[in-house]
């Protein structure tokens, strides 16, 4: 997993001081609050921040979902981002929904998709959203090394006392991850239709050939147009399982089902959990790839 590192030689980190040039110190409290926007981001914040003194990390949007679209700031995520010396965001747009409660913070800001190769936005053609880039950015693991990278080197900069600490957070994730190769070898070229538009990064990572991603969400399913598609998609390509996303909608998916006779198996965005630390992550990763091991036979 270390070869997965050398572009990040070249990384630049944005902080963002949203006014303010100094680095924030630890409030009254002697604590670093860090407020990590999304439950990937706060997997990665809470591994680099793991056993260090004086560092406390938040989770802003804490419930289960599979898109932020609409996503709206609550009143205690609005006190959150003002309490916060530090607001780790995972970027790419993801968090367009806190634009303006971001500008009139006085946090520094890490944004995990620098130095990411962005993947063209898809999936939204038919449901009003018109974002420029994919930013599901954290499902693959030399994605989420560069995020955990960005994590660290933002901290080392604005807590510079605790830079050993977080270095050596950082070597211990790196070296947690790493695909495994046979499931690689099985899962090469085999054809994947999802029901949620997050699974290009890592049909890309896995050497997936990613048919069709429709962005179905409660109230906005897929097309007549797409469902035709579809199914001729499953009939060229001779597809076993299609995949919805495990808090998305799965009402369209169960209809093809029934037309064509294929499976329907569910895959994780990471999008919401009660864990910390890179584990979960790991887990929940391993798990999407058994998951179409398993739907493929």
């Amino acid at each position: 997993m270390k070869k997965l590192l050398a572009p990040l030689c070249a990384l630049g980190l944005l902080l963002s001081a949203c006014g303010q040039s100094a680095a924030p110190q630890p409030t009254d409290d002697d604590t670093l609050h860090i407020v990590a926007t999304t439950y990937p981001v706060y997997l990665f914040t809470t591994a680099v921040t793991d056993g260090v003194d004086g560092v406390e990390v938040s989770l802003l949007v804490n419930q289960q979902t599979s898109c932020l679209h609409d996503y709206t700031l609550t009143v205690g995520d609005m006190k959150a981002i003002e309490g916060a010396d530090v607001i780790v965001m995972n970027g790419a747009g993801l968090e367009d929904f806190m634009d303006d409660a971001l500008s009139a913070s006085h946090a520094q800001v890490i944004d995990c998709s620098e130095g990411v190769n962005l993947l063209p936005a898809q999936g939204h053609e038919d449901h009003g959203h018109d974002a420029e880039y994919d930013p599901h950015i954290w499902m693959s693991y030399e994605n989420a090394a560069l995020m955990l990278k960005n994590i660290e080197e933002g901290l080392c900069v604005l807590n510079p006392e605790r830079e050993e600490d977080y270095d050596r957070n950082f070597d211990n994730a790196i070296d947690a991850m790493g695909y495994d190769p046979d499931k690689l070898a099985v899962l090469a070229g085999k054809p994947l239709i999802t029901f949620h538009n997050g699974f290009q990064y890592f049909a890309q990572a896995t050497g997936l050939n990613l048919l069709k991603a429709i962005e179905e969400e409660e109230g906005s399913e897929a097309s007549a147009a797409e469902i035709k598609e579809i199914v001729a998609l499953i009939e060229e390509y001779n597809i076993p399982a299609i995949f919805t996303e495990a808090n998305g909608s799965d009402s369209t998916a169960q209809a093809i089902a029934r037309e064509t006779g294929v499976a329907v198996y569910q895959l994780d965005m990471i999008m919401s959990g009660d864990g910390t630390g890179i584990q979960p992550y790991i887990d929940a990763m391993e798990k999407n790839m058994d998951t179409i091991v398993e739907a493929f036979g």
